[in-house]
């Protein structure tokens, strides 16, 4: 009884199986139907708006400069020679030429002793001015050396001096200025001597006293 149930389950049924294929086979129809169908929505075109833009105007017209005239070279003229003037035969008598005639002199321009030139009145030389340079007045000689600077001599040294002093017209010294010394002692020694003890003969112009400007040289010896 067991048997028979089972071996009834089991059966191949052809018409069930028909069935399932034609259910699917329909399935699978509508959906390629339903694919291949495109609803197409109507779009409306956009309105085109358009905007007039103005041309550039066109460039002005440029009339091109009217090339001048060249003038034409006239042709260089012909050579043309000086004709020949035919110079006298000696046989024939000849011109004097103005440069053989004898030429009068000059008239003589009155004021003056003879000959030519321009007259002109004489200027008298004036004669340069006689100058005499000072010197040490002779009366005064003995009063020239100065006195030997204590420290120098206790030194034992010598010394020489050179200045140039200003003479006045009283032939007194009145400035001194330092050209060389061995020291400033020698120095100070000369100066002040100089402008206290010397005395010159002023310089003169034309007889006159001047100031003038003299070199003195002083020399200090130790006395053996």
């Amino acid at each position: 009884m067991y048997a028979n149930r089972f071996a009834s389950e089991r059966r191949f049924h052809p018409v069930s199986l028909g069935v399932a294929l034609a259910i699917n086979g329909g399935l699978l129809a509508a959906m390629l139907l339903a694919g291949s169908v495109v609803t197409s929505i109507p779009q409306e075109d956009p309105a085109l708006i358009t905007t007039n833009v103005p041309l550039p105007p066109d460039p002005p017209t440029v009339e091109p400069e009217p090339v001048p005239a060249i003038e034409p070279i006239a042709a260089p003229l012909p050579f043309v020679p000086k004709p020949v003037v035919p110079l006298p035969q000696p046989d024939q008598p000849r011109i004097a030429s103005e440069s053989l005639l004898p030429v009068a002199p000059p008239p003589a321009i009155p004021g003056t002793a003879g000959g030519t030139g321009t007259a002109a009145a004489a200027v008298p030389v004036t004669p340069a001015p006689v100058l005499v340079d000072a010197a040490p007045d002779p009366r005064f000689l003995d009063a020239f050396q100065p006195d030997y600077p204590a420290a120098e001599r206790r030194a034992e040294r010598d010394g020489v001096v050179t200045v140039r002093v200003r003479i006045g017209a009283d032939g007194r010294v009145g400035a001194v200025e330092p050209v060389r010394a061995t020291s400033d002692a020698f120095l100070e020694a000369t100066r002040r001597h100089a402008l206290s003890r010397w005395r010159f003969r002023p310089a003169t112009r034309d007889g006159v006293a001047v100031e003038s400007w003299r070199v003195m040289t002083v020399r200090f010896e130790m006395a053996d």
